[in-house]
């Protein structure tokens, strides 16, 4: 109890307070403007968070995700063009139901369920959270290092039709990880002479370069171009919402659970909660026929499912330290600049942050409603921002970031670099999620398995003796066949296709 009435005290200060209305105020923006995702939202305030204290970084990072999940809904529902990829799982539903003259009911109810489904995620994240960091106490480097490679292998399975492109993207990642210094042997590699270096290259640069310059590199054919058609005014937000939402009240709950629970696996993430739970909803639905025609069922569903994933995803990088999904993994290294390492421990040394951290989740939710309904009313102004200005600026925001962090003009060329290797990778398919999950896993695998070969004497099988480290490490080898077996088949059915007249 004194835990929870200390971290009430951290919470409700002005500046928590106020950096968590301008960070929301700041993921609206970003969210509602399509191409625009929650993760360059993200990467975007990491910059101004390295000014901070850990409390108030985290909570701007929470609040301006929630806010741009929800914000992706408005260009959905108003022009068929999603904001973000989490709110393109039910675009069609959400527009379809405008052209009914139900566009005010469609952004109610994805407002609506949204702060549900983010309630529902909160109150999974507070309850299993401390069970499992009870749990993880038990862990040795034998089972940190299995677990680690099980993030890694889990982020390569989902991260696309192709997973030999994911697993060379998450190669990519492990490489920058493993420029510098060795934490363990002190062996130097990949500095090349450059003394910058030595401790590695910086994970701010690194976010901001294959997010935000990425992104910025694929929109810059739209600078100059006409900005987007003006929508229509959206009337009566909230009629008949309500009834709405009890009459598909068992999916909105069972959206809520299930989309807590793919948000912690490690590079699911909120987009893939949101299309399992649209799927899921129509197959178990008595009108199935009705989706795709402007039904509002698979909206309840997967909005619930979209703000839910966001708190999942918190699950494996509070307890472990292993990103849910990128924003996480940005969590992680806003945590480590302030010299917080996520694991089970946290739960006992900084307890008092962890429980501040689940309410600001739970106010961030809260906001959802007022600020949503802002949003809306405002969605017409929000949508007429020329690109041209926008994105000039936004550019000049990542360049100051950068340098800020080590004012270095080393960490704004890795940046620039990153970013146009990102972009080159997304034009060729290949998905950069498994990229910075290896970033941020990558010395954590290595570090312990390297503790681990010290301690058995180079010893492999030692690290499947323990019934814990066992298990996960079958988990992680069958993974990994699963990867293997879907790369043959993908070149089996192309030579097929290719021999065939």
């Amino acid at each position: 109890m004194a835990a929870l009435t200390d971290a009430l005290a951290m919470v409700f200060t002005w500046e928590v307070l106020v950096v968590i209305l301008g960070a929301s105020l700041f993921g609206l923006l970003i969210g509602s403007i399509p191409g625009l995702t929650a993760t360059m939202a993200t990467a975007l305030l990491v910059p101004v968070t390295f000014f901070m204290e850990p409390l108030p970084a985290i909570s701007a990072i929470v609040a301006a995700t929630a806010m741009a999940i929800v914000a992706g809904d408005i260009p959905g529902a108003l022009l068929r063009i999603p904001g973000t990829p989490a709110s393109a799982a039910y675009t069609d539903e959400a527009y379809l139901m405008g052209r009914q003259g139900k566009l005010g009911q469609a952004l109610g109810v994805n407002l609506a369920c949204s702060v549900v489904g983010g309630i529902i995620g909160v109150a999974i994240l507070a309850f299993l959270s401390p069970l499992v960091a009870d749990f993880a106490l038990q862990f040795t480097s034998d089972e940190y290092f299995w677990l680690a490679l099980l993030g890694l292998s889990c982020a390569v399975l989902v991260s696309g039709a192709d997973a030999l492109k994911g697993a060379i993207s998450m190669l990519l990642g492990l490489l920058i990880s493993m420029v510098g210094m060795d934490s363990v042997s002190g062996q130097v590699r990949f500095t090349f002479g450059i003394s910058d270096l030595m401790s590695g290259i910086s994970i701010l640069p690194v976010l901001i370069g294959l997010f935000a310059i990425a992104e910025l590199l694929r929109r810059l054919p739209e600078i100059g171009m006409s900005s987007l058609p003006t929508p229509p005014p959206v009337d009566k937000p909230f009629q008949g919402v309500g009834r709405l939402m009890w009459r598909y009240k068992g999916g909105m709950a069972r959206s809520g659970v299930l989309g807590t629970l793919i948000g912690a696996l490690p590079g699911a993430g909120a987009d893939i909660a949101s299309w399992i739970n649209y799927a899921l909803s129509r197959r178990l639905s008595r009108t199935p026929e009705k989706f795709g025609t402007g039904h509002p069922e698979g909206l309840v569903a997967a909005s619930s499912a979209n703000n839910a994933a966001l708190s999942g995803a918190y699950v494996p990088a509070l307890v472990f330290g292993i990103p849910g999904d990128t924003i996480t993994a940005i969590i992680i290294g806003v945590l480590m600049m302030k010299g917080i390492t996520p694991g089970p421990d946290v739960f006992t040394a900084d307890a008092t942050l962890v429980n501040a951290i689940f309410i600001v989740f739970v106010l961030a939710n809260l906001l959802l409603l007022p600020l949503g309904l802002l949003a809306i009313r405002g969605a017409r102004h929000i949508l007429s921002v020329p690109q041209s200005v926008l994105y000039p600026l936004i550019l000049l925001f990542c360049i100051v970031g950068a340098y800020a962090a080590n004012n270095s003009m080393l960490d704004v060329w890795l940046m620039l670099g990153l970013g146009i290797l990102a972009y080159v990778l997304v034009e060729n398919e290949f998905p950069i999620g498994p990229m910075i999950l290896a970033v941020i896993l990558g010395p954590v695998v290595e570090s312990n398995f390297m503790r681990s070969m010290i301690k058995s004497n180079g010893e492999l099988l030692t690290l499947f003796d323990r019934p814990i480290a066992a298990t996960l490490g079958a988990l992680a080898l069958l993974v990994w066949l699963a990867l293997i077996g879907s790369s043959v088949r993908s070149v089996w059915r192309s030579r097929t296709t290719t021999a065939s007249p």
